[in-house]
């Protein structure tokens, strides 16, 4: 996959320079680390948006193309969108150097059908990625966990996942990753019951008594 994006350096900033770049289709955005200065850009916005939505945009390093200089590789810090828009509106890029290491968000990816799901439970995901330290080239494009052999009532934890040689984790060890819990239908049933069961005494209550009758002759 192509991950180069051509930018354009830019020397005006402020709101009413960026509102003007986006009408004109593109997106602002800076490059910033590796113990550089920053330079402030400009790329295409169709191009830009195409990119980031057929990449994994927190751990795929970039080559950006910056005027006529040599590419160099950074990685998506920060994406500004809109907020009922798909409309990119600033783009932070952070350079990454050879042998440096950097921390990075990687996906976690659950593979195979756990034992206390074949049983009747249900598998839920809490956690979809970490936080990892490593090497731009020891970075993994997600963190695979087979959870086969996981029962009913059982959990992973971020400390249990295996991670890559040279990779380590920086998120909290205890973090829950998925468990296998028990299915709600029985709960959801009863949840059911007493809402019949309201609904019944609530008509009862609006019903009025009958009008008592009168002495007989």
């Amino acid at each position: 996959m192509d991950t180069t994006l051509s930018l354009r350096t830019r020397s005006e900033t402020g709101k009413g320079v960026a509102r003007k770049l986006r009408r004109s289709g593109r997106v602002p955005g800076v490059i910033y680390g590796g113990g550089a200065s920053p330079v402030l850009v400009s790329m295409a916005a169709r191009e830009a948006l195409s990119l980031f939505q057929s990449i994994s945009v927190e751990n795929t390093i970039l080559q950006l193309s910056v005027d006529d200089r040599e590419a160099e590789r950074a990685l998506v810090r920060e994406v500004q969108v809109h907020p009922y828009r798909t409309e990119l509106l600033h783009v932070d890029f952070l350079r990454v150097q050879r042998g440096v290491a950097i921390e990075v968000h990687v996906p976690v990816h659950l593979t195979g059908i756990p034992e206390g799901v074949k049983l009747g439970g249900v598998l839920e995901q809490v956690l979809h990625d970490i936080v990892v330290k490593c090497i731009p080239s020891k970075i993994p494009p997600s963190i695979e966990v087979d959870v086969t052999e996981l029962g009913a009532g059982e959990v992973v934890r971020a400390g249990d996942l295996e991670m890559p040689e040279d990779v380590d984790i920086l998120s909290d060890l205890d973090l829950t990753v998925c468990a296998v819990v028990a299915a709600r239908v029985e709960e959801e049933e009863e949840e059911e019951e007493e809402e019949v069961a309201d609904v019944d005494d609530e008509a009862a209550e609006e019903t009025p008594a009958d009008e008592p009758g009168g002495d007989a002759d």
